[in-house]
Order: structure tokens, then C-alpha cells, then sequence
């Protein structure tokens, strides 16, 4: 529909950041003024305390007005990416953060200059700077790793060209790559792309989603020896960069940020490793309800619960997502409500609205959502994901200053996982229907199998590679395709038929350019469902140490937040409790699939 056929009730309300562009435009020529006169700060931040300390207040007060004026933009572009206003109001805020980032590029430098002990003779002087204690605190960490001005500037100008081996594999994969035709499930010839080989594969006709597995891995093959080309040249760049900067490793210079020993990740991919039995047993009960003599790698995405097609109206789910989150107390239920009802939510699909979901905002707005609603159940599950992004958000900017109203990205996905769990086990709990529980159990599955097991041989491969990488062994596309491999046959054992187009996918994986990113997945997962498991196990103050979690921002570590919540992820319990919910799903799933035979 056009975005004026919608009731306003469902469209978020974005006056409440500006009434008008007038406004906007209002806060937009103050803040340009402000970043012309931040420049003097550079010949003057260090040479004393009160100049020190009111550079940094001068730069937070700048960022904070920055961060508005981008996400009203961005929100407003979202609404209609065919508005060319909405684009060059947009535009127009980008191009004012890119003016306070060279405007401000000394700062750090600044800081990092000093001994911090001349930071703290700085605290006496000015208690007020004791306000940004843990970010002084944290940018010193990075002073070993920092370089001398001139080679800082080296690094920077050849900064773009770092980037141009992902960049040049997304444009490989994206736009240069076509695949054959294939037939659908009527038989006719279809052409095949990244964007429909998920509906593909998932097909229930078994000679479809074959068709569509080979025929997009011997696209692949076909340039294997570019996709590892590109690859090996960013492996190279980031061990490069490591090096220069001091680091004892990559996967070391990759984990500093977000304050993570090696052990964590070391230790997850070996109970995963334990615990295969697990992911095993998923996957004979795949074979059992698919009726195949052999399970193939083109089977495993194909759900095995059909033809279950609840609807689950905006304003039913909403209630719904509102009593499964009920557990978690009044003062929350009583914030989300008033969230809803105050417009934070951007409801239904409308005519060139950006497509996906999100939750959005800054210190001084709503933390906003953007959904596309569409009454299936996984229209809910993602209204209760960004519902959980956004109560973060909330309790984070409420509980603190700015400048630690944020949190780690370590941790982002945390607090969405946990409501969709909740919102899961809500419904098994109260679902009167056998299809529906069959069906979130199917889903629920799904989860496990996605992000704890493949994310987690996600990992052990980035891990592999870079090791061998580090130690001077070519990755070429042999190389490569024959580890993915057999990764692959460890990870889906004896019963599972590892087709060899398999060895090829390791090129559609975009986060093997994160550095060491997609282990966060299993993390996160794994932390919320020990949350989950005490919440609804009644476990005392369990519910009151989630919320100081939510709570805490930026003034403690990922690591440190989560203890707050019971979350220990340097214990194998954590990883574990993640593990026991998969199983406990199979086992459940399996009851009420035999009860109603």
C-alpha cells in the first residue's frame, strides 16, 4: 500500500525527534558552526587539564547532536527510498559526520601523547574529566598498538585500498556472477540467483533443491581461483596490519576491541567439538521425516514441518509478544507498552519503504522499529527480536550519560535472542495446536543447528586458515576448498552425505571477511539461553541481574556485563546450556510429533 493508506497508529512517529525540517535544519547549521570552532581544540586539548577536559565534553556534546540528525534522516529515508529529499536529507547527514570526523581526528592522537599518569594528575585538578574515566582508560589499552604520527598517517592513506579485496569479491558474487537455469516445482526453467536459492533449497520437491545445490556450486568452482585470490589478499592485509601494530596475533588484534581472550573462542569451537552428538541426532530425525534413504546437504534446509500457515495479526501479536514478555516484570511490560503506544513501531510494508527489520535510535530519542508485518509467525518472533533490541536500547540510554549509554556489539544480539526464546517457549507452553508447537519447535531447531553448529565451524575454519596463513602456507583454492571440506564431514558425521559441491561454499560466505566475527553468534545465542533457563526456572534475582545487564552500557566490559546477567562464558556451562536447550527441543518436537500421528 502507499504510506497514506496506513493508519497512523501504525507508522512511527518521528516528530518527536524534529517537528519539522525546519528544526532539523535548525540543529543542523548549529552543529556545523560547533565543528568549525572544535578545530581549535587541536593546538590547545593538551596543554591543560580544563582545556583537556573540555575538549572531550565539546566532542561528546557534538556527537550527541550528530547521532540525532543522522537517525531522523536515515529513519525518514527508510520510509520512502524513492523520496530524492528524504535521500539528500540523508546524504546531507552523512556528509556532517564525515566533516566532525576530520575535524576531530586529533583527539585520540592527543590522548594517546600523554603518560596517563598526567591523566590523573588531571582528574585532581578537573574532577568533572573523572566523567569519562573508562574511555580514557579504554583508549590507553590501544597505546602499545598505536604508531608514531607518520606511520599512523601511512596507514590511513592507504586505508581505502585495505578494503578493495572484499570489495572486489562482493562485486564478484553480487553483480558478475550468473548461474544456469533450473526447473521449479511445476517444471518450468527458472534462473537461479543468490536472492531465490533459499527458496530453492528449501524446497519439498527433493529433485528442485538438488538441482539448485549443484547448480550453484559449479557456478562457484568455476571461479574458485578468484574467491580465494581475494580472500588470501585480505588474510594477508589483516596479518599485515596486525603485525605492524603489535599484536601477538590476528585473531588476537580482532578479539582486543570488545576485551576477549583467545581462551573464549578456543574453548567454544572444543565444546561444540564434545558435542556432536547433539547436532547428529538432529539431523536422523531430518532423515526420518524426510523419508530418504540418504540424507543429503540438499535436504537439511528443507523444514520438515508443512503446510502450517497460522496467521497472527499486528494487534493479536503484539498481546501475545506483551504476556510472553510478562516474566520479565512490570516495569518492563510497562515501558514497552507505552513504547507501542507512543508510535516507537514502524508496522506494515508499504510502497518503497526499506525492506528487512531493525531497531534504531540514539541517546536522544526512541529507540525505534522497523518491521514489515506480514501476520506470520515469524513476523512476531521478529517483532519480539527488535522489541528486545530496543528495551536495551532503552535501559542503557535511561541508566546512563551519553557517552556510556551504548553497548558492545559483542552483546547486541543478546537481549533480542532472549525474547524470542521467551516468546517461543510462551507459545509451546500455552498453544493449544499440535501443527503450531510442531512448526516453533521446527524453527527452534533450526536456530540451533544455524547458529551454534555452522557458525561455530564458521569459526574453526577462520581459525584454520589464518593459522596457516600466519605460518606462511599458500591458500590456494585447493588448499582452501579441501579444509572446508572436510570440516564439513566432521561437523555433519557419518549419517550425513557430504556432497562435494560442498567444498566450494566457503566463497558465499561474506563474514570470512569480518575477521573473526561470526563466533559472536554462538555466543550470543548461548548467553541467552542460560538467561532464558533462569528466568524460567525461577532462579533467584534472576530476572533483576538481567535488567542490570540491560542497564550497564558501556561502563563495564561485554564479559563484565553479561556476569551481571549469571553469564560466565568463560565456564563451559554457558556453551552447554545451549547445547541441553537443542537437545531438549528434539526430544519435545519428537513427543508431539509421535502424540498426534
Amino acid at each position: 500500500m502507499d504510506r497514506n493508506q496506513i493508519e497512523e497508529q501504525y507508522k512511527w512517529d518521528l516528530t518527536k525527534i524534529y517537528k519539522n525540517i525546519e528544526e532539523f535544519n535548525k540543529d543542523y547549521e548549529e552543529v556545523l558552526k560547533q565543528i568549525e570552532e572544535f578545530k581549535k581544540n587541536e593546538n590547545i586539548m593538551s596543554t591543560s587539564a580544563i582545556n583537556f577536559y573540555n575538549t572531550l565534553k565539546e566532542y561528546f556534546e557534538i556527537s550527541r547532536k550528530i547521532e540525532k540528525i543522522s537517525v531522523y534522516s536515515h529513519l525518514l529515508f527508510d520510509e520512502d527510498k524513492s523520496n530524492n529529499d528524504n535521500q539528500a536529507l540523508n546524504a546531507k547527514a552523512t556528509t556532517l559526520s564525515d566533516k566532525f570526523i576530520k575535524a576531530s581526528f586529533f583527539v585520540t592522537p592527543t590522548i594517546l601523547k600523554k603518560d596517563y599518569k598526567e591523566i590523573e594528575a588531571y582528574y585532581k585538578e578537573v574532577p568533572e574529566l573523572l566523567d569519562y574515566e573508562i574511555i580514557l582508560k579504554n583508549e590507553y589499552r590501544y597505546k602499545e598498538h598505536t604508531l608514531s604520527d607518520i606511520e599512523e598517517k601511512l596507514l590511513s592513506s592507504i586505508s581505502k585500498i585495505l578494503n578493495n579485496n572484499y570489495e572486489t569479491y562482493g562485486l564478484l558474487k553480487d553483480s558478475d556472477l550468473t548461474f544456469a537455469n533450473i526447473h521449479d516445482e511445476n517444471g518450468n526453467l527458472v534462473e537461479l540467483t543468490e536472492s531465490n536459492y533459499s527458496i530453492y533449497i528449501e524446497s519439498q520437491n527433493r529433485k528442485v533443491r538438488k538441482e539448485a545445490f549443484t547448480t550453484l556450486y559449479k557456478t562457484y568452482k568455476q571461479f574458485i581461483n578468484t574467491f580465494a585470490a581475494t580472500i588470501y589478499g585480505n588474510i594477508k592485509e589483516n596479518i599485515t596490519i596486525a603485525k605492524l601494530r603489535k599484536y601477538p596475533s590476528t585473531i588476537n588484534w580482532c578479539l582486543f576491541p570488545d576485551e576477549v581472550d583467545e581462551s573464549i573462542y578456543n574453548n567454544l569451537i572444543k565444546i561444540i567439538n564434545e558435542n556432536f552428538d547433539i547436532l547428529f541426532k538432529y539431523y536422523d530425525l531430518k532423515k526420518e521425516l524426510l523419508s530418504v534413504d540418504e540424507l543429503h546437504l540438499y535436504d537439511i534446509y528443507t523444514p520438515i514441518v508443512k503446510n502450517y500457515e497460522g496467521k497472527y495479526p499486528f494487534d493479536e501479536a503484539k498481546e501475545t509478544v506483551l504476556k510472553a514478555l510478562s516474566i520479565l516484570g512490570d516495569d518492563y511490560i510497562e515501558i514497552l507498552t507505552k513504547g507501542i503506544k507512543d508510535r516507537w513501531i514502524d508496522v506494515y510494508p508499504t510502497k518503497n519503504k526499506r525492506t528487512g527489520a531493525y531497531s534504531s535510535g540514539c541517546y536522544d530519542t526512541a529507540p525505534y522499529i522497523l518491521l514489515n508485518y506480514q501476520d506470520k509467525y515469524n513476523d512476531m518472533s521478529t517483532l519480539a527480536h527488535e522489541a528486545g533490541h530496543s528495551m536495551h536500547s532503552y535501559y542503557t540510554r535511561t541508566n546512563n550519560p551519553y557517552q556510556y549509554g551504548d553497548y558492545s556489539i559483542f552483546v547486541a544480539e543478546v537481549a533480542s535472542t532472549v525474547n524470542e526464546l521467551l516468546l517461543a517457549k510462551y507459545l509451546l507452553k500455552t498453544s493449544q495446536n499440535n501443527d503450531e508447537k510442531l512448526f516453533i519447535l521446527d524453527n527452534l531447531m533450526t536456530l540451533f543447528k544455524s547458529t551454534i553448529y555452522r557458525q561455530v565451524m564458521f569459526a574453526e575454519f577462520e581459525q584454520d586458515i589464518y593459522s596457516c596463513a600466519e605460518q606462511d602456507v599458500p591458500l590456494t583454492a585447493d588448499y582452501l576448498s579441501n579444509k572446508y571440506y572436510e570440516l564439513n564431514k566432521k561437523y555433519f558425521g557419518k549419517n550425513v552425505v557430504v556432497d562435494d559441491e560442498i567444498r566450494y561454499e566457503w566463497a558465499r560466505i561474506p563474514h570470512f571477511y569480518y575477521n573473526f566475527y561470526v563466533y559472536k553468534y554462538a555466543t550470543g545465542l548461548s548467553a541467552a539461553c542460560h538467561i532464558v533457563n533462569d528466568i524460567i526456572s525461577g532462579k533467584e534475582n534472576a530476572v533483576e541481574n538481567y535488567k542490570n545487564f540491560l542497564k550497564c552500557g558501556k561502563t563495564k566490559t561485554p564479559l563484565e556485563s553479561l556476569k551481571l546477567a549469571g553469564v560466565d562464558l568463560s565456564k563451559k556451562e554457558v556453551i552447554e546450556s545451549a547445547i541441553k536447550m537443542f537437545n531438549e527441543t528434539i526430544e519435545e518436537f519428537k513427543k508431539i510429533y509421535k502424540s498426534s500421528k
